[in-house]
């Protein structure tokens, strides 16, 4: 595969439109959409104890409910690149953010399972819209120092998440009219902030992919580049040990050491405080070492500390958090790859990668949900449901670091193929 592919075309300015005012437009539509995208992602994690409770379910339950989201992730990613040719980046992205403020209404109208598991669904088919939109968008207008403006536009999902599970476990201690604000309310608030980027989106105008159809390198060609299924493999593995500590960490430290809520949510912001300047510091390192270095080292980084967390028990919970130091740079490094190897493809190739990971991903997700409840159903039987919890809880995490070793052990032969070929990035 040439990675000398020529860089896209940036957009047109239309009379009156200066190129800088254009491309501030483009940033703030990137920068904001990620804030969102964070915002949307990371809710759960002080939310699924809450719901659970309310609604009754069960671990396996929660795990489902958690693969049914990536399904809904999947399905968009499977359509947008298709929806980009066919309609514009510009009315994909204002079409995610409008999915996504729908779907915060109809969460906030859920008394059920059921209807919860829909409304999900669909905040997860905007967010792969968005996810694929916003790295479209990104691969075509960060033409140099792609590793780092790739990290930096990451660093703003990792900055709403930081923020999110103490803004939402907070908001659910408060009362308004001596009522406790619920999480279907918490939901509602914050999704409804989708209408931001929405903003900078109508007022600004978007690159178009900069080739014809004919020009565009084929879907059958990427797919037959062996690299693309050897990140497909890295980001399978490192996005299910990134998103599901979002889902697990409050949950596993609520039940399996006793700490509240607010405690818990805290440590999660820790995690993602820790991930959050890891993207912002690390960006630069990225394009200096190399692309494929930086997964293997700090991936492996990641998985070490999970590990090293679970060993040590309760005083070793911040180790949780320091292993977002490992696990950010994953995703906004691969996407910088790919936005310098496959330029004349950049949309077919983030499609492809991010439709297979999100199989990965849904698979991930119920494979934690069944590891806890398969462990906590043997143990009990012999050691009681204390002790099954716990053990149950423990496994399930340590699924979570293998996974980020294995995102490690996964880069090793892409980077010896790469340095092979002299083509490493």
């Amino acid at each position: 595969m040439n990675t000398t592919l020529e860089n896209t075309t940036t957009a047109t300015p239309s009379p009156g439109a200066s190129p800088k005012r254009i491309y501030t437009l483009q940033l703030l539509t990137v920068f904001i959409g990620f804030l969102i995208f964070g915002f949307s992602e990371n809710i759960k994690g002080p939310a699924i104890p809450r719901i659970q409770l309310e609604l009754g379910l069960k671990e396996r339950q929660i795990g489902t409910l958690l693969s049914l989201n990536s399904l809904g992730y999947l399905l968009a990613c499977s359509f947008t690149a298709h929806l980009i040719r066919k309609i514009g980046i510009k009315a994909v992205c204002l079409l995610a953010f409008g999915s996504m403020v729908l779907s915060g209404i109809l969460i906030f109208l859920s008394r059920s399972y059921p209807e919860l598991s829909g409304s999900f669904f669909l905040m997860y088919i905007g967010n792969g819209m968005l996810e694929i939109g916003l790295a479209v968008l990104g691969a075509r207008i960060f033409i140099r120092n792609t590793g780092m403006m790739m990290n930096l536009a990451h660093f703003f999902y990792g900055l709403s998440s930081a923020v999110a599970p103490i803004m939402a476990s907070g908001l659910m201690t408060l009362a308004v009219g001596g009522r406790a604000i619920d999480w279907r309310e918490v939901y509602l608030l914050i999704l409804l902030l989708a209408v931001l980027p929405m903003i900078p989106a109508i007022a600004g105008k978007f690159p178009d992919g900069g080739h014809s159809d004919e020009d565009r390198i084929p879907l059958r060609t990427i797919a037959a580049d062996p690299v693309i299924w050897m990140l497909i493999a890295i980001l399978s593995f490192g996005v299910i040990s990134e998103m599901a500590v979002g889902g697990w960490l409050v949950n596993f430290l609520e039940k399996a050491y006793g700490w509240d809520g607010t405690a818990a949510a805290g440590m999660l912001s820790v995690f993602f405080i820790c991930f959050t300047f890891a993207r912002l510091f690390l960006g630069p390192v990225t394009d200096k070492i190399g692309f494929t270095l930086s997964v293997i080292i700090f991936s492996a980084l990641s998985g070490l500390l999970t590990f090293a967390g679970i060993a040590a028990g309760e005083p070793g919970a911040f180790l949780f958090a320091a292993a977002g130091i490992g696990i950010a740079p994953i995703y906004p490094t691969v996407m910088a790859l790919i936005a310098q190897r496959y330029r004349r493809g950049g949309d077919t190739a983030i499609t492809f990668i991010v439709t297979l990971m999100g199989v990965s991903s849904v698979i991930g997700n119920y494979l934690i949900g069944a590891i806890i409840s398969g462990i906590k159903n043997i143990v009990a039987a012999s050691r009681g449901a204390e002790d099954g919890l716990l053990l149950g809880l423990q496994a399930g995490y340590m699924f979570i670091g293998l996974c980020a070793l294995l995102c490690s052990l996964s880069a090793i032969p892409l980077y010896r193929y790469l340095k092979k070929r002299g083509e490493l990035l």
